[in-house]
């Protein structure tokens, strides 16, 4: 599986700060982004932003050093999409998009892209279908081409539906038996936001995937996929008057969507404990994940929220990882997460230790997020932590993809550039108290915590009880909360 459960979920960075999902073919830095050497800040280039009589918001940068186009196209909708006890569509109508489109069956759409060396992919996301490509500058017309296809010509070729979703289900299988690193965070998700959106699983689980047909997903194009629905982004080695022309004859006449695109309803942290414990009685570790609501991509204080997690999990000398692998040994690794979406969402905490020492690893970090949450860092933490932040941010944009990508991702959280230019100024300027008051905010008190255990139930049950009420289910069953936690 393309890592749809664990995307979002990569710990130890913040959403803010994590480089998207792309090609293996990377493109040189693109001279169009400015660096203040002073400062070692990126200044978004100036983009050229039109919209499709559709509605479609596009956004061009021309680039001409290298000879390379790159774009992100972002479809509003995503898992929020997905209709109850048909998780997973989404997914795999992502997945279907690339099987065939157009004139080209699957293996001739591959082939067109693998021919000229191109690079081409969709990616489900919680709120939104993200298509993003990397094409040599000649081929660009190809590239439209494909694109068009790809959105508005799908075929959904029956014989690969069946094929596609009878590898999602047997990946989600073989992931249990694997590291569950992965998928811990999809069961801390389901459990932790029950029945609101951002508990279904991003691709599915075997439940949900296995009635899935061709209709639900005939249904769900119907319903999502239009031209109102695009922002798309395109950097390179382009004459923009010419490319925009292009772009209004392919996709300027895509219909809308049918249905108005799904918003997430709001998020709160919860209150009090809550322990989901998922038995797998042959593992001789226990991974878990502690954690509450956090906050949203647009919160103003996501900068100050970044830095206090980049100390306490965020890199290889955080206080977690410090904690619980360099002085005691318990694990091989800890950090956190703090996942943003257009609702806030998850900050957690994960690691995994051996199953005896289940109970001292917990206490730890529940140890060091209660003196954390009431001293914060100290002045030498602070500084270090702003000149790792510092030196991390400018390679998250050194690619005509990666910039493709931030320009897609402001366009659909309602930012602008201010987002990356003053990005270097927002760090730099982190005051404690300011920070404190951040920290206060995401990291939750210690009597209100959801905490996900995967591990052999028998030899670890009585430790579960340790901290709250106890809710028990199987890694064999076929989804990844139980019933009760839909609220």
């Amino acid at each position: 599986m393309k890592g749809w459960t664990k995307t979002a979920l990569v710990l130890g960075l913040t959403a803010s700060m994590a480089g998207a999902q792309q090609p293996s073919a990377a493109a040189p830095k693109p001279q169009t982004v400015q660096r203040d050497a002073a400062r070692d800040s990126v200044k978004l280039p100036k983009a050229r932003v039109l919209t499709l009589k559709n509605g479609a918001l596009v956004q061009l940068v021309e680039d001409h050093d290298v000879p390379l186009v790159s774009f992100s196209a972002r479809l509003r909708g995503g898992a929020l999409g997905d209709p109850q006890g048909k998780e997973g569509l989404a997914a795999l109508t992502a997945e279907l998009l690339q099987k065939g489109a157009g004139a080209r069956d699957a293996h001739q759409f591959a082939e067109a892209v693998d021919s000229v060396g191109g690079s081409l992919a969709v990616y489900p996301g919680r709120e939104s279908l993200d298509v993003m490509g990397q094409f040599m500058s000649r081929d660009t017309a190809l590239m439209v081409e494909l694109l068009a296809d790809l959105l508005q010509r799908p075929r959904f070729d029956p014989a690969e539906l069946e094929k596609t979703r009878a590898r999602m289900v047997s990946e989600l299988a073989a992931e249990k038996d694997g590291d569950l690193r992965g998928l811990i965070g999809t069961y801390f998700q389901a459990f932790h936001f029950g029945a609101h959106p951002y508990g279904r699983p991003l691709g599915g689980c075997e439940a949900s995937l296995a009635p899935l047909q061709r209709e639900d997903v005939l249904a769900y194009a119907r319903a999502h996929l239009g031209g109102d629905r695009l922002i798309l982004s395109v950097v390179g080695d382009f004459d923009a008057k010419q490319l925009a022309t292009r772009l209004e004859k392919a996709l300027g006449g895509w219909a809308r969507a049918a249905s108005p695109a799904p918003v997430a309803p709001p998020t709160q942290p919860l209150k009090g404990r809550r322990v989901l414990l998922v038995d797998k009685p042959d593992a001789t570790q226990t991974y878990f994940w502690v954690g509450n609501t956090g906050i949203s991509r647009t919160d103003p204080s996501l900068v100050d929220v970044s830095l206090t997690n980049t100390a306490l999990g965020g890199r290889f000398t955080s206080l977690l990882n410090t904690a619980l692998r360099i002085k005691s040994g318990l694990t091989y690794g800890a950090g956190s997460a703090v996942i943003t979406t257009t609702q806030p969402g998850v900050f957690a905490v994960s690691s995994y230790t051996k199953t005896e020492s289940t109970t001292q690893a917990l206490d730890l970090v529940l140890e060091i997020l209660a003196g954390y949450r009431q001293q914060g860092m100290d002045a030498a933490t602070l500084a270090s932590t702003q000149e790792y932040m510092l030196g991390q941010f400018p390679p998250t944009l050194e690619t005509s993809l990666q910039l493709a990508t931030k320009f897609s991702e402001l366009a659909f959280y309602g930012l602008d550039a201010r987002d990356v230019d003053d990005f270097s100024t927002r760090v730099s300027s982190a005051e404690p108290a300011r920070v404190l008051a951040a920290l206060q905010r995401v990291v939750p008190a210690s009597e209100d915590l959801t905490l996900v255990l995967i591990g052999k139930a028998a030899d670890i049950r009585e430790a579960a009880r340790k901290y709250g009420p106890v809710t028990e289910m199987r890694l064999s069953d076929p989804f990844f909360a139980p019933p009760q936690a839909g609220r």
